[in-house]
């Protein structure tokens, strides 16, 4: 009997460390999570103006995939140096027409053959 019983223990012990060892990895990708976003908005703040960023965030609101793409797009651009000054809103709006999709226009046709 004393060896289920530490059988048991050491089933347990084990399950606990496993365990133990997922919390510790989930909370290490959450920090690393929360630093990758910290630095993102960090360049982002220095690429863009006020009024950029708050549109972009007003996408990021509405379409958060394209905000994620454009945000991307601008720290690649920021990163290789191809960024000298700030992005106004102007500028942004012109990006952000290149990257979106275009819009299907559809036309409705009532009536029928008689």
């Amino acid at each position: 009997m004393e060896d289920d019983e530490l059988e048991e223990l050491r089933r347990k012990k084990l399950q606990q460390l496993q365990q133990s060892a997922e919390e510790e990895k989930a909370l290490e990708e959450a920090v690393a999570r929360e630093e990758f976003e910290r630095q993102k908005r960090m360049i982002l703040r220095a690429i863009l103006t006020s009024e950029a960023r708050n549109r972009l965030a007003r996408i990021k609101l509405a379409r958060p995939e394209v905000a994620e793409s454009i945000e991307n797009q601008l720290i690649l651009l920021a990163q290789s140096g191809k960024i000298r000054e700030k992005i106004t809103d102007e500028q942004l709006r012109i990006i952000i027409s290149k990257i979106m999709p275009k819009k299907k226009d559809f036309k409705i046709r009532r009536g029928g053959l008689y």
